[in-house]
């Protein structure tokens, strides 16, 4: 009787363990353009990199809202997903970067009424890497209380 609850403590001392390591690994952020009222942003004449000042979730404060900035805090395989929504005939386009290079676009473009893209991606980041969005010169998003312009990602795994 006694080696077994020997065995169940050690077995509990590991899952305190494995818990305390876990908690360092978990990092997800998701947040929108406005944190209150209605409005556009944009057009600019040259790339604008976009603040989501709404943050719905940080978990890691991995995500920096005052510059639009995701930095990775371990190096690991990440997802990352931006939406984009305006108004014709304007285009809305919105490009996830990493460290300065174009991962993938969200575009949307037609005559008139509501436009809307999204896009992810998985990208395998170095601690301190960088990424984040940038609005294309010349187009412009639309945000309201309907959170409809998002950047979100989380660690999927972390690598050696």
């Amino acid at each position: 009787m006694n080696k077994k609850n020997d065995e169940i403590s050690n077995l509990t001392l590991s899952q305190v363990e494995l818990r305390k390591e876990n908690r360092d690994r978990e990092i997800a952020f998701s947040a929108s353009l406005m944190q209150s009222g209605s409005g556009y942003t944009g057009p600019f004449t040259t790339d604008f990199t976009l603040t989501y000042r709404n943050v719905f979730t940080n978990i890691g404060n991995a995500y920096n809202p005052i510059t639009g900035v995701f930095t990775a805090p371990l190096k690991g395989a990440y997802m990352f997903r931006v939406s984009v929504f305006g108004h014709g005939p304007t285009t809305a386009t919105a490009d996830i970067f990493k460290n300065g290079k174009l991962m993938v676009a969200a575009h949307a473009h037609q005559p008139e009424e509501g436009l809307n893209s999204s896009n992810g991606v998985v990208l395998i980041l170095e601690v301190g890497d960088v990424v984040y969005v940038r609005l294309w010169p010349n187009t412009r998003i639309f945000d309201d209380q309907y959170n409809r312009n998002t950047f979100s990602g989380f660690l999927l795994f972390p690598l050696r």
